[in-house]
């Protein structure tokens, strides 16, 4: 591999997937995060560039180490932990022996001592705030602009797992930011991502699978000189930024009244929940200065190849019309409505339609502004959302209790 340059000259390792700092200068999306969200002065950092380019290398060697020993660690860690230690059906006390599960057990036990549940739990509350445009961001915002990365959607495509699975992904993504944003008025439990707690399981899960993923992507080929390791812990930080900073700075532009704290504690939330995940403290971002500063510096460094994306971009927009039927003209406008969404924030490189008053897609920032302050003043208008997400999310339940083979075995509610 030869090397990266940074504006400053200094060079890091490169990847196929990488190119030099200006070379998406006139990305949109760049632009406008220049231009809006980063200071006038800002340069790239040599030493952040060198750290997400090393970060490419680096799965979550923990529990890859155990896969490489045949382990599967979720249900005997879950059950360690929740009965202490003690002997069941599904733990042998002497999988404690193992330094990499022992690790995990540690890890798992307890909120390390930086977790400020009180700051999380402000976040919590926030983020669940407008169940009116949560989803709505997920999949216009969040999910497609992980589609316009190669090195996200590769591995999606490569494991087969969402061109024909659009409806599943969207709703099990949905279902995941809902748990990690639970909260004590919601739970019972004393913090928000309680030990025990419905987003502590599902992350344990979740790297369980993503060792599966890496240990199948290896075993058919993957080029780690071009890509870096699968599911590697630079790209799960691009991931993690999806689903905590795309999603309240989509939602203070569209009008959220999210303070300053709020937003700290939106971020703080997320990062417990991706270190769980296996991504290594010290790499997250901890301000949201400081995640512009990461996010624009990965998206600018980044061989965009957006045909990659694009069967996947087409998928999640064609949902509301197979979910009403083709000829539907309800689901024919959802579609270009999370269409004109999608340009708006993430640019134009997935070629979703473009009908031609799509930027008055903005103009619903103002009615959000306005329905948020109404709701806080009128309680049959806060009853009346609450009613409508409740509907919503029953909806999504019975899919996932259906067809889901995790939420099968539970039975989740709203």
């Amino acid at each position: 591999m030869d090397n990266i340059k940074a504006t400053n000259g200094i060079y890091s390792k490169r990847h196929g997937r990488t190119v030099d700092i200006e070379h998406h200068a006139d990305l949109q999306v760049l632009k406008r995060i220049r231009k809006h969200l980063l200071p006038k002065d800002f340069e790239v950092s040599a030493s952040l560039l060198k750290e997400i380019t090393d970060g490419y290398d680096i799965g979550d060697p923990v529990v890859d180490r155990l896969r490489a020993e045949k382990i599967k660690f979720a249900t005997p860690l879950q059950s360690a932990i929740l009965n202490n230690g003690a002997a069941t059906n599904d733990f042998d006390p002497a999988l404690l022996d193992n330094p990499d599960f022992k690790q995990l057990y540690d890890q798992f036990s307890t909120h390390p001592d930086w977790f400020d549940a009180e700051l999380a739990e402000k976040g919590a509350i926030a983020y669940r705030r407008y169940p009116l445009t949560l989803v709505w961001l997920l999949r216009n915002v969040a999910l497609m602009a992980g589609y316009s990365i190669p090195a996200l959607s590769i591995p999606l495509v490569r494991t087969g797992a969402l061109v024909h699975d659009a409806l599943a992904r969207l709703y099990r993504t949905y279902a995941y930011m809902l748990a990690v944003s639970e909260h004590p008025k919601l739970t019972g439990f004393d913090t928000p991502l309680a030990v025990g707690g419905e987003a502590w399981r599902q992350t344990i899960q979740v790297r369980q699978m993503h060792s599966f993923v890496r240990q199948g992507l290896y075993k058919e080929g993957w080029d780690t000189d071009y890509w870096g390791a699968p599911v590697n812990q630079s790209d799960m930080i691009a991931t993690h930024l999806q689903f905590s900073l795309l999603i309240m700075r989509g939602l203070k532009w569209l009008g959220a009244r999210i303070t300053d704290e709020e937003a700290e504690g939106i971020l703080h939330l997320w990062n417990l929940a991706t270190y769980w995940m296996g991504v290594d403290l010290e790499r997250l971002p901890k301000t949201e200065a400081a995640c512009w500063e990461w996010l624009y510096t990965y998206l600018a460094t980044q061989h965009l190849d957006f045909e990659a994306g694009r069967p996947l971009a087409k998928a999640l927009h064609d949902l509301p019309s197979e979910i009403m039927g083709e000829t539907n003209w309800r689901g024919q406008a959802v579609e270009l409505i999370n269409a004109s969404v999608t340009r708006t924030f993430v640019g134009d490189g997935l070629e979703l339609p473009k009908p031609i008053w799509r930027k008055g897609i903005l103009l619903s920032a103002p009615l959000l502004f306005t329905m948020d302050t109404a709701r806080r003043l009128h309680p049959k208008l806060e009853q009346g959302i609450e009613v409508f997400r409740k509907k919503r999310q029953e909806n999504m339940n019975w899919w996932l209790n259906d067809n889901d083979p995790y939420y099968m075995n539970k039975k989740v509610t709203v």
